[in-house]
């Protein structure tokens, strides 16, 4: 996996900067302040990973002590704020961004939960919540729903992603085919499920 370590990085990035440009646009729809949207951008980038680095004892957590997190969220934050055209024409790449970053973010969650020595379910749980952590923690400080509790296939691509890992730690399948595997199942996923629209069932009150 060595050989792949500068792409992995460069999609770690990438999902970091979508994923705060997600957080800065909420925050600025709600009428936040310049501080409130850069605190939103970093907590959507890297409040995922946070909290799985402080659940499995790898501290400090990766966001908070590698600063090229802190700068790519900061510097999503500033292109929300100040260039609204531009953030329009990223939507497209955003959102691929965005499924890469969801891939990435559920496998190496999981993988690296299972490096620190704790079970399989942890690794699935951890991974889930490495990719949508940063999603659930912005809905709630800006007082919504959060979207992965709703229909979205979002959170439950990345329970199979992190999954494939898993069941690949399980089943001793070589460390890099069971990564590219729950990677490219997750992406896969989200990207079918934007494309085609699918939506988990929702159940509602009869009235």
């Amino acid at each position: 996996m060595i050989q792949l370590q500068p792409l992995y990085m460069f999609i770690d990035l990438a999902g970091t900067f979508a994923f705060a440009v997600s957080g800065a646009v909420a925050a600025r729809q709600k009428g936040l302040d310049i501080f409130g949207i850069l605190v939103i951008a970093f907590t959507v980038a890297c409040g995922g990973g946070i909290i799985r680095d402080v659940c499995i004892g790898a501290i400090p957590p990766a966001g908070l002590s590698d600063w090229r997190y802190l700068v790519v969220a900061i510097a999503a934050a500033v292109i929300t704020m100040s260039l609204q055209p531009v953030v329009k024409k990223l939507n497209r790449p955003v959102l691929l961004f965005d499924a890469l970053g969801l891939a990435l973010f559920a496998v190496s969650g999981a993988r690296k939960t299972l490096i620190f020595g704790h079970n399989n379910e942890v690794a699935l749980l951890l991974g889930m919540i490495t990719a949508v952590g940063g999603g659930i923690l912005r809905d709630i400080l800006l007082n919504n729903v959060p979207v992965v509790l709703q229909k979205e296939i979002y959170a439950s691509a990345a329970l199979a992603g992190a999954g494939v890992v898993v069941v690949g730690n399980y089943f001793k399948w070589p460390g890099d085919w069971a990564f590219l595997a729950g990677f490219l199942l997750c992406f896969a996923l989200r990207m079918l499920a934007l494309h085609f629209e699918w939506k988990l069932p929702v159940f509602r009150e009869d009235k």
